[in-house]
């Protein structure tokens, strides 16, 4: 077990930096996800960690002691990457015994660590099978009991999942958690995908175009994003953002007045208004009408997209899944002010 300190860590490709200054405590057994679109710097901030990037500036220590000169080896660390990465001409238990192999543990210790991890994952009865006779699942399961063996001080997850369909992903994501929390080892885990990372994490971290916009508890950046890009990131369907400006009532959206937990500001300076799907509520007259464009039905939900008063901004709301509106209707819904999020139109910060 072991601690996973980074402190301002930054990575510059020539004049180019990329990751400016991600500083984060991962505490013992605690498993913290790094989520963010294509392109954030979510992997290359991995990859420093594991030592297959080299740290422009800043420090990664484990378990206190610092590793940036260190070889990926040396760190003991264990890796789960996103394509499998299994020998083919190995059986399953060669694949997960190679790297104990490697380092010269004897034949008993290896066998007693590998049989251990196989029942952990449900790997009984297929150790001897080759990559190629598996599902992807148990490919998957695979690898990471190929990480198991080796108890590091610290796991690292390089979105894992993201070659799994979407049924076997979840299972891999319960999986993945539960044997986190058996194991108690502390881990780093990089995906895009915000669902997986808010199931997930104890903590995450929400990377922004190579900044850490927003680091937290899952429930604390759905309740309270630090940043438009953080609102709009997390929760499904994604938040509303919808220019409005600040009135003496409330916050004005298109000809409607939304009552809000306004803080002190100047009436009519402009504000970007986020409001989530679920937190529309179908009401009567005065509220926010939107022409109904498109619905998705998902059985106990229904998802309805539309425009603000009939061509203003896109709007979508989440609905009961038995309400069964004509395509061009006017629904009208509220919103209680606890749930109107405010940011600022020019930086993006919550307001």
């Amino acid at each position: 077990m072991a601690t996973l300190t980074l402190t301002d860590i930054k990575k510059s490709y020539g004049d180019r930096e990329v990751v400016h200054g991600v500083s984060c405590d991962v505490a013992d057994g605690e498993l913290v996800v790094v989520v963010g679109p294509s392109g954030c710097g979510k992997s290359t901030l991995l990859r420093m960690v594991a030592g297959l990037e080299t740290v422009t500036s800043g420090a990664v220590a484990i378990d206190g002691r610092v590793v940036n000169n260190i070889e990926p080896k040396d760190r003991d660390i264990a890796m789960v990457f996103q394509n499998y990465a299994l020998y083919p001409h190995m059986s399953c238990f060669d694949n997960m015994a190679y790297g104990l192999r490697m380092r010269g543990m004897g034949r008993e210790a290896i066998k007693m660590r590998v049989d251990k991890a196989a029942s952990i994952l449900q790997l009984d009865g297929l150790l001897e099978r080759k990559p190629r006779q598996l599902s992807g699942g148990q490919r998957q399961r695979v690898a990471m009991g190929r990480a198991i063996v080796r108890d590091p001080k610290v796991f690292l997850f390089d979105e894992p999942l993201s070659n799994l369909d979407a049924k076997l992903r979840v299972q891999m994501r319960v999986e993945i958690k539960r044997l986190q929390q058996e194991l108690g080892t502390t881990s780093l885990y990089v995906t895009h995908d915000q669902v997986e990372a808010m199931t997930l994490a104890d903590r995450l971290i929400v990377m922004n175009a190579g900044n850490a916009d927003q680091i937290g508890p899952p429930l604390e950046l759905y309740e309270r994003p630090a940043t438009a890009f953080v609102a709009g990131f997390i929760g499904s369907p994604a938040m509303n953002l919808i220019e409005g400006r600040l009135d003496a009532s409330g916050v004005v959206v298109g000809n409607c007045v939304l009552p809000c937990e306004r803080p002190v500001g100047e009436a009519g300076r402009g504000v970007t208004v986020g409001l989530r799907p679920e937190h529309l509520e179908l009401a009567g007259e005065g509220s926010l009408p939107l022409t109904v464009e498109l619905l998705e039905r998902l059985g106990a939900d229904t998802i309805v997209h539309g425009k603000l008063g009939g061509g203003g901004s896109v709007v979508t709301a989440r609905a009961a899944g038995t309400i069964n509106p004509s395509l061009g209707e006017v629904l009208r819904f509220a919103v209680r002010p606890e749930h109107v999020h405010l940011f600022d139109l020019v930086s993006g910060a919550r307001i």
